[in-house]
C-alpha cells in the first residue's frame, strides 16, 4: 500500500488501473470538465396587478456586445441573472437578490415556475459545441405593485398588452376574429409542402386540432389556464410580432405567459390573490384584482356570496369613504382557512364559449 505523499492526492485507487493509466491524458479530462460544466440562468417572472391590470416586471436588457438578434436587440427583459454556488446559499435567495438589484424591489411569495435547457441572454436551445451548458431557472413571484415603484431603469409592462387576446373584461376580444383566427386558419390549411417541420405536439394532434383545443372553438370551451398553450401556436404560426408587437423577446414573453396561466390555475385553489392586494381592501378591490387575473368579468353578488361564504375574508370593522360613493366595509384575509379546508382558493368556474 502506498503513502498518501506517494500515491499523489488526485491518484485512483489500485484496483482502478484503467483510470490510472488515462490519468496523464490532461488536456481531454479538462474538456470534459469543461463540456459537463452547467451554468444557472435565473429568470423573475414578477406579476402584481397595478390599476386594476396585470402587469410583469421589466428591467432594462443589458448590452449584447454586437449580437444583433431579434433575441438581444430588445430594450427591455425579465429580470435575470446568473447563480454562484459559491457566493449563494440558493436559487431562491439568488433571484431575491437579482430582483432586488435590477429593480429595487424585495419579493415576497416565490414559486419555481420552469426550468429548460438555454442561454442566459433568453435563447433557448443547445449551447456551441464543446461550451458550457445553460440551465435556465425561472420563477414566479408576487408582489404588490402600489406599495412603492420599480427603481431606475426597470418598469412594469400590462401583460394584456403581451397577450392582448387573453383580456376577455370587455367581452371577446377583437383582435381574435380580426387578426388571430384567420391567420391560424391560413396556417392550419398549409400542406407539407411548405417544408415546416412538425413539432413534436402535431405528432400527436394536428395543428386544427390544437388550434380548436386551445382557442375554444368547435363547440369547446375558452379554458383561460391554456395561455401559454396559445402563445406557442402563434409562435410557430409567425404572428405574434403582427398581433402583439413587444418590447420583449419571444422567450422572456412565454415564460410571462406561462406566469399568468400559473397564477390564474393557482388562484382556484391558494389563496394567493391576497399577495396582490393591501392588507386591508373592499370585496370590490378583491373581485376587480381577480377579474383582472382571470379575463372575465364576475357577477357582483355571486362573486361576494362566494368569498364570504367560503371563509376567505373577514371584516374589519373599519369603512373606506373614499370610493366615489357609499361608504365601503373593508376587510382582510382571514389565515384560519388555511386550517379548515385543503384548496382554500378562489373557487371561480372556469371556462367560458370565445
Amino acid at each position: 500500500m502506498q503513502d498518501d505523499v506517494t500515491r499523489g492526492a488526485r491518484a485512483p485507487i489500485e484496483a482502478n488501473s484503467a483510470a490510472w493509466q488515462r490519468e496523464p491524458d490532461v488536456a481531454s479530462s479538462v474538456d470534459r470538465v469543461r463540456a459537463d460544466t452547467v451554468q444557472v440562468g435565473l429568470t423573475a417572472v414578477v406579476l402584481s396587478v397595478r390599476q386594476e391590470q396585470p402587469v410583469v416586471m421589466v428591467a432594462e436588457a443589458p448590452p449584447n456586445h454586437g449580437r444583433a438578434t431579434d433575441e438581444t436587440s430588445r430594450p427591455w427583459r425579465l429580470p435575470a441573472g446568473r447563480f454562484c454556488p459559491l457566493e449563494q446559499p440558493s436559487l431562491e435567495a439568488a433571484l431575491r437578490k437579482v430582483v432586488l438589484d435590477s429593480a429595487g424591489r424585495e419579493l415576497g411569495y416565490l414559486e419555481q415556475l420552469l426550468t429548460d435547457y438555454g442561454s442566459l441572454d433568453g435563447n433557448v436551445g443547445t449551447p456551441a459545441a464543446g461550451g458550457p451548458r445553460q440551465l435556465s431557472v425561472s420563477y414566479l413571484a408576487l408582489t404588490r405593485a402600489e406599495t412603492s415603484p420599480p427603481s431606475d431603469g426597470a418598469r412594469w409592462v400590462d401583460c394584456y398588452e403581451l397577450l392582448p387576446w387573453e383580456d376577455f373584461r370587455g367581452g371577446r376580444p377583437s383582435i381574435l376574429s380580426t387578426l388571430i383566427l384567420p391567420g391560424l386558419e391560413t396556417w392550419c390549411a398549409r400542406t407539407t409542402s411548405d417544408h415546416t417541420p412538425a413539432s413534436e405536439a402535431e405528432t400527436q394532434m394536428s395543428r386544427s386540432e390544437r388550434v380548436s383545443v386551445s382557442f375554444g372553438l368547435s363547440g369547446r370551451s375558452w379554458d383561460d389556464q391554456r395561455v401559454v398553450d396559445r402563445l406557442d401556436l402563434l409562435l410557430e404560426a409567425g404572428l405574434l410580432d403582427r398581433v402583439a408587437p413587444s418590447p420583449l423577446c419571444p422567450g422572456d414573453i412565454r415564460l410571462a405567459a406561462a406566469g399568468l396561466g400559473r397564477l390564474r390555475a393557482k388562484i382556484r385553489n391558494r389563496p394567493v390573490v391576497f399577495e396582490l392586494l393591501a392588507q386591508e381592501f373592499t370585496l370590490f378591490e378583491l373581485q376587480r384584482t381577480v377579474e383582472a387575473v382571470l379575463g372575465p368579468t364576475l357577477h357582483k353578488q355571486n362573486f361576494r356570496r362566494l368569498v364570504e361564504g367560503t371563509g376567505l375574508v373577514e371584516p374589519t370593522g373599519d369603512v373606506r369613504n373614499n370610493t366615489g360613493g357609499r361608504p365601503a366595509k373593508t376587510f382582510r384575509f382571514r389565515r384560519e382557512v388555511l386550517l379548515e379546508r385543503p384548496a382554500p382558493g378562489v373557487h371561480v368556474r372556469a371556462g367560458r364559449a370565445a
